[in-house]
């Protein structure tokens, strides 16, 4: 759920879906399939992949704006996902997928190239992009890094 939840961009109920698919595919393999964790994994980046070529379909989603720091306590973490959420929402589906699965999912780029049928080179200047953009809105994730 969690990869889910990051890949849809924060988006609870675009995360269930993405998550609902991909064991309703492993529900009719079952029998076939070896390793179903990974299987599910990779039906949900393609299944992802699938969404963001047809995001024209679907309507923006509004967020909520991320409340004004206060000291750091104990809610810094939770402050700090919040900016990292809207900064994943902030990026196009394509970014943020590429540095899901190479940040999250820890995946190599030609692993990330062969799950989103692109080449390497795509894959490291997508991820060089998105970063550059995520400095450049959201300041505040270069003191965390």
């Amino acid at each position: 759920m969690r990869l889910a939840f990051l890949l849809t961009g924060g988006d609870q109920h675009e995360a269930e879906d993405l998550v609902q698919a991909a064991l309703a595919k492993l529900a009719g393999k079952w029998r076939r399939v070896q390793a179903p964790e990974a299987y599910v994994r990779q039906v949900m980046y393609r299944q992802q992949v699938s969404r963001w070529r047809a995001a024209g379909r679907r309507p923006e989603v509004v967020r909520a704006a991320v409340p004004e720091r206060a000291d750091v306590d104990a809610t810094h973490r939770s402050e700090l996902r919040m900016v990292l959420r809207g900064a994943l929402a902030r990026l196009t589906p394509r970014q943020r997928t590429v540095l899901v699965l190479r940040y999250f999912e820890d995946l190599p780029d030609h692993e990330v190239a062969k799950v989103l049928g692109c080449s390497v080179g795509t894959v490291r200047s997508t991820a060089h992009r998105s970063l550059a953009k995520l400095r450049e809105i959201f300041p505040e994730l270069e003191v965390v890094g």
